[in-house]
């Protein structure tokens, strides 16, 4: 797993160089040798900020208090466990039919 502050550093700056690029691409007449280059600032600014997106989520995520950890869910899953068992052996039970001749 990565560390909450490099998550947070990583979704801050993504942030930044999207939100620049984009308005960048916007509001600045980018023409090199006649052509347009706006919309490449433009586009590449969206997805910069799409990418930090799955950075907040993980940072977020990750910093949720009151998480039940995994030694406290072993009862739980045992008893789950025991559950599915018993659930598919009584599925894959093949049914007696009752002939009523």
């Amino acid at each position: 797993l990565a560390c909450s502050g490099c998550v947070l550093v990583f979704a801050v700056f993504m942030d930044l160089f999207g939100v620049s690029a984009l308005l960048i691409g916007v509001f600045v007449p980018l023409e090199i040798g006649g052509r347009d280059f706006g919309d490449l600032l433009v586009y590449s600014g969206a997805l910069l900020v799409l990418m930090s997106m799955g950075g907040w989520v993980m940072w977020y995520s990750g910093n949720i208090e009151g998480l039940i950890s995994g030694n406290e869910l072993t009862h739980k899953r045992n008893a789950v466990d025991r559950f599915a068992r018993t659930l598919s052996r009584r599925i894959r039970k093949p049914h007696r039919s009752h002939s009523t001749s």
